[in-house]
């Protein structure tokens, strides 16, 4: 993956400078995107793209860091004025990484996106995920960075009854910024300390010496909280197909308008 990123970097920075010169560039690429992801854009969302979506960049922001991973990216999409939010960039970063139990994929953090005022099209799901992640982080400080049951959370209970709300609704794709894990979230301290007992491990049985089991899952239910269940699928399909054969997927629509439906 670094090979491959060291050759292909110039190129996408090449084919960036082409797309901004072609009009609708990366909102025609959303318009043939694959099936599992165009099931999740509404036509809402639709709109957005088609009248403000400008750019969209992935990038693996930890190909050089030898503490980190190759597979960790991020997804950033550029836009212009809009009456929908006040953001020009929304960027969503996800991190590969391990768990004690044995359970590896990708973690990321909700992305509070500054809705206007009655354009929240998420429902206010990424705003209360910002919040539990924010009121999270600050009983963990209080607790000593202590795992403190987040189900006591006021922003727990909040986001819980949110999302059983917007259970016989379509999520927008917006709702994506605040995904976190498929799983549960993994941090950075986890994911190192479970590499290096997976080393451990492969060497005792290399040695042919006995190992120990790896830990149980917990019987927590984090994906009460998931406001965006399908998140890591989708992440990836922008990553490795989306983006990469993103002129493929604007040909695409060339030839559809061109010669019609086949």
């Amino acid at each position: 993956m670094r090979q491959q990123n060291a050759v292909t970097s110039p190129l996408y920075a090449k084919r960036a400078t082409l797309a901004a010169k072609i009009p609708h560039f990366w909102a025609l690429v959303f318009e043939q995107c694959p099936p599992e992801v165009d099931q999740h854009i509404q036509p809402s969302d639709s709109k957005v793209f088609s009248e403000c979506l400008e750019t969209l960049e992935v990038s693996r922001f930890e190909i050089d860091d030898p503490m980190g991973s190759p597979r960790s990216f991020s997804v950033k999409f550029g836009f212009s004025p809009n009456e929908y939010f006040e953001d020009k960039v929304l960027e969503k970063k996800f991190w590969f990484r391990r768990a004690h139990e044995g359970w590896m994929g990708l973690v990321s953090e909700p992305v509070k996106i500054h809705w206007k005022k009655g354009k929240d099209l998420t429902g206010g799901l990424t705003d209360a995920a910002v919040k539990l992640w924010d009121a999270k982080k600050v009983a963990s400080i209080a607790n000593g960075n202590a795992k403190a049951k987040d189900s006591n959370l006021p922003e727990y209970q909040a986001l819980t009854k949110k999302i059983e709300l917007n259970e016989e609704t379509s999520l927008s794709f917006f709702a994506w910024f605040g995904f976190v894990s498929s799983w549960r979230y993994v941090s950075a301290e986890e994911s190192e300390a479970a590499t290096a007992a997976e080393s451990e491990r492969r060497e005792k049985r290399r040695k042919g010496q006995k190992v120990d089991e790896e830990p149980e899952e917990s019987g927590d239910d984090h994906q009460q909280t998931e406001v965006y269940p399908p998140g890591e699928e989708i992440a990836t399909i922008i990553a490795e197909d989306l983006w990469p054969q993103a002129i493929k997927y604007y040909s695409t629509f060339i030839t559809s308008i061109s010669y019609g439906p086949s």
